[in-house]
């Protein structure tokens, strides 16, 4: 069986890095993680929104398609059985660039061309044998954000967080480019739940063949 592309999609908070983790223990599937911390503006956009909005995304946008590319290349060459991706190109302009501009901190200028830019990296891109994407109240978001302790985090606003779930939301209604899972992490304990897990096992496996 050739190697497996996974996508794990959710809010801030929802447990993406936690899964990716896990996928990578549990099916032996090679990680790729946001690069969150390598972006030089984000702690100034989470400051000033307007002012670095365009910016940051612009710099994730480009550093997820490069990314997206190393791991179809290694797709072809990996003795893992498969890869998996923390976040996707799809979630950074679907839900993270259009709340910005919804916002009204990328105005219809920088959009048009920010659109124009995703949809040409988009079509040179691999679609994912399965996208996982998790639920999670914001509540429960909120409380983890504040448990895992970075600093650029800690002013985003509850507002912030119920826009980007309404997007997921709206986005992932709409999504038709994969197989898809859903898994709610307030109510879904993989880790130390025997049935959650052998319940998540079964449904990934169901969804992508048998590793």
């Amino acid at each position: 069986m050739p190697a497996r592309y996974v996508v794990v999609a959710g809010n801030i908070g929802a447990g993406k890095s936690s899964l990716v983790k896990w996928l990578d223990k549990t099916f032996g599937f090679a990680p790729f993680y946001e690069p969150h911390e390598d972006n030089p503006y984000l702690a100034d956009f989470y400051g000033d929104m307007r002012r670095w909005a365009f910016s940051s995304q612009l710099f994730f946008l480009t550093r997820r398609f490069r990314m997206q590319r190393e791991l179809e290349r290694a797709l072809g060459v990996t003795s893992a059985r498969g890869v998996v991706l923390d976040r996707s190109l799809y979630e950074d302009a679907e839900v993270f660039a259009a709340y910005l501009h919804e916002a009204g901190h990328i105005d219809t200028r920088d959009w048009r061309t920010y659109r124009d830019l995703y949809e040409g990296l988009r079509a040179e891109l691999t679609t994912p044998d399965l996208l996982v994407y998790l639920r999670c109240p914001v509540r429960v978001l909120r409380k983890r954000i504040r448990a895992r302790g970075r600093g650029y985090e800690q002013a985003i606003p509850n507002s912030y967080l119920k826009s980007l779930d309404r997007l997921y939301e709206q986005w992932f209604a709409g999504y038709t480019a994969s197989p898809t899972l859903v898994v709610d992490t307030s109510e879904v304990d993989y880790v130390e739940d025997l049935f959650h897990r052998k319940a998540l096992i079964e449904a990934i496996e169901g969804a992508i063949g048998r590793p």
